[in-house]
């Protein structure tokens, strides 16, 4: 079992996330990360799938996909050949004294303090997910109150995008 990540091209309408989602669980297929968003052309989206699978199980995702007619196109991302990044916003507990420690951890990962309160700090990370756990490693001590990570998203390397098979 590896993990892989699956970029799908589908037409921007109501309900596409849930034609996808389910071809993923009715085939007891997990899915470990997933994002949406709307590409350059407003009438499609991305969806990025990260999962864990053997590579028959991969084929077979990927030519069920296909099918589907709200898929444009659909295209393994591998590591080497593409760029993945995940974004983070990490709430610690941040006394006066504790405040300089954190900015300096802050710094090394070029992280930003995006709110201030008085007991409190929200950084923003980016980066893989090897950073992203390594800052919350690092940051753990002092106390996070909360987190939200966006999950994988991720584009091939080039000039190349994901050929469309067929027309909007």
């Amino acid at each position: 079992m590896e993990r892989y990540v699956v970029s799908i091209l589908v037409v921007n309408e109501p309900g596409v996330l849930s034609r996808i989602s389910g071809l993923f669980s009715r085939r007891g297929y997990n899915i470990e990360s997933l994002t949406v968003g709307r590409t350059e052309n407003p009438e499609v989206s991305r969806i990025t799938v990260s999962l864990t699978c053997d590579t028959s199980t991969l084929e077979q995702i990927i030519k069920q996909s296909q099918k589907l007619y709200v898929v444009l196109g659909v295209e393994e991302l591998k590591t080497k050949d593409s760029v993945y990044r995940e974004l983070a916003l990490v709430k610690v507990k941040a006394n006066e004294e504790a405040r300089s420690l954190i900015r300096g951890v802050v710094d090394i990962f070029r992280a930003s303090i995006v709110d201030i309160a008085p007991e409190s700090l929200i950084v923003e990370i980016t980066g893989d997910g090897d950073k992203i756990d390594a800052f919350i490693k690092l940051v753990e001590p002092y106390g996070i109150i909360e987190m939200t990570r966006t999950g994988l998203t991720a584009l091939g390397r080039g000039s190349q995008g994901i050929t469309g098979t067929k027309a909007i």
